[in-house]
């Protein structure tokens, strides 16, 4: 019973495979074709162009390119085309008037804030923060909605110790009271700013 013999081999990782002996007409797995059913045999023989067309008839419809190496569009691809090119431009034109938009209203603030000095001050930075995203308009926000939430607070608080909710108020919340003018002035300066 001779066969022939697999040489011994090394691995990727270093180590060796043993000499193996095989049966005549064996035939290695790397070797072996992948399966094809009927239909993907069928598929690949079928030729690329229609039954009754010539290859040659094809060529001059290839060569008729136009010259910037680029296949000719249809009416609808070349619509759509057009569609998008507008759109984009649409796009970069709002962008553009929001941010002009936001630069007036900055250079607003300035100006209403110039006439009193310690306000002028407060502005300066405020605007000089403002002029490169909208991160700092987003920021007046969040310190606004924040103010609005402690004058609501100080309301709550108010209301609840003249009702006689609370008959002895501690000394956190007589501060908190004591606040309530700055919250509201500083909340003005914040909403003319913007």
């Amino acid at each position: 019973c001779a066969g022939k013999y697999i040489a011994s081999t090394q691995r990727p990782d270093g180590t060796w495979r043993k000499q193996r002996r095989v049966k005549e007409g064996y035939v290695p797995q790397e070797e072996v074709p992948v399966y094809e059913n009927k239909y993907v045999k069928f598929f690949k023989s079928k030729p690329e162009l229609p039954p009754g067309l010539s290859p040659e008839a094809t060529a001059p419809i290839t060569a008729s390119r136009p010259e910037g190496g680029e296949p000719a569009l249809s009416k609808t691809a070349k619509r759509n085309l057009k569609r998008k090119e507008k759109r984009r431009q649409q796009q970069e034109k709002g962008e553009a008037e929001a941010l002009s938009r936001t630069l007036e209203k900055v250079s607003l603030g300035e100006t209403a804030q110039v006439p009193s000095a310690p306000q002028a001050s407060r502005a300066a930075p405020t605007a000089a923060s403002d002029q490169p995203d909208s991160a700092a308009t987003t920021e007046k926000a969040k310190k606004i909605k924040n103010l609005k939430k402690k004058l609501r607070q100080v309301e709550e608080l108010q209301q609840r110790i003249q009702a006689g909710e609370i008959s002895q108020p501690s000394k956190e919340q007589l501060e908190k009271l004591a606040r309530r003018r700055a919250l509201e002035e500083e909340l003005e300066d914040l909403e003319l700013g913007l």
